[in-house]
């Protein structure tokens, strides 16, 4: 698995369409999705799953099953209410087939749930679009700033005007990244955090004609035109594509991303080939 950096933030990450997904981010302890379960993934006690699909989440008995037997702390799976009952028969079967107690804290949420993740970081959730039930994540980061009306002022008075009890500073949030799983492009015009967030994962599973816009969308995934139609829609300061389709080798997806996306987008893209 390739390490990328997003915008100053360190991902490892591996995703092929059908195959698997997981993306990892190291200092923050989690990941998104399991995918087959790479282990550099089994260090992570924090796993935010999109969906049921098995490239997304099939490995989880190995994730589990892993951590027990390296002694390490239950991980903790926050998981589409939807699943909640299928995943609980998966994991009886497993701890059944495996004579072992394969202990996780399963955190079921909804779209506009939000928990905390440690360290002043909080998950809120989302709807993607999917044929299945799916949901994103937007990770955001407290922050304290100096008020607008101490900014720029000289540090003594700021100094003093915090032991005479003033407030001169305010808490805002700021989103890290988001990742939206598998989707069709609804998400991006839908979901306003998905286009402001500083960091961006992004399924791209189609680029050319080798398959319509309107069969990816059928399927439920984006294709590379629906994205370079809406360029100006995307704020983002980093955008990592991720989830393209086996048709195409890494090579391909280079120069097809390349060549596609439009000017003042492209700079802000890299591409997830690892695998392809």
């Amino acid at each position: 698995m390739p390490t990328i950096e997003l915008a100053g933030l360190k991902i490892r990450a591996v995703s092929v369409a059908g195959i698997e997904t997981c993306i990892e981010v190291p200092s923050w302890r989690l990941c998104f999705d399991i995918g087959k379960c790479p282990h550099s993934a089994t260090r992570w006690g924090t796993v935010l799953f999109t969906h049921g699909h098995l490239d997304h989440l099939g490995g989880v008995a190995q994730h589990v099953g892993t951590r027990e037997m390296t002694g390490q702390k239950p991980p903790r799976y926050l998981l589409p209410r939807e699943y909640e009952a299928g995943f609980a028969r998966l994991m009886d079967a497993w701890r059944e087939l495996n004579h072992s107690k394969l202990p996780c804290e399963v955190v079921p949420v909804s779209p506009g749930d939000r928990v905390s993740l440690g360290k002043g970081r909080t998950a809120r959730v989302f709807r993607s679009v999917h044929r299945v039930p799916t949901c994103g994540y937007a990770v955001e980061q407290a922050r304290h700033s100096l008020k607008p009306e101490w900014q720029g002022r000289p540090g003594p008075e700021i100094a003093a005007a915090r032991k005479r009890g003033e407030e001169v500073m305010f808490e805002h949030n700021s989103v890290e990244l988001v990742f939206c799983g598998d989707t069709t492009i609804d998400v991006v015009e839908r979901e306003a955090v998905v286009r402001q967030a500083k960091r961006l994962v992004l399924e791209a599973t189609f680029l050319d004609d080798r398959v319509s816009r309107e069969w990816a969308r059928r399927s439920g995934h984006i294709h590379l035109e629906d994205i370079c139609e809406r360029a100006d829609l995307f704020e983002n300061e980093a955008i990592l594509l991720t989830h393209f389709s086996q048709r195409y080798s890494a090579e391909q997806v280079r120069e097809i991303v390349e060549a596609k996306l439009p000017a003042g987008l492209r700079e802000r893209v890299q591409v997830l080939v690892s695998g392809s």
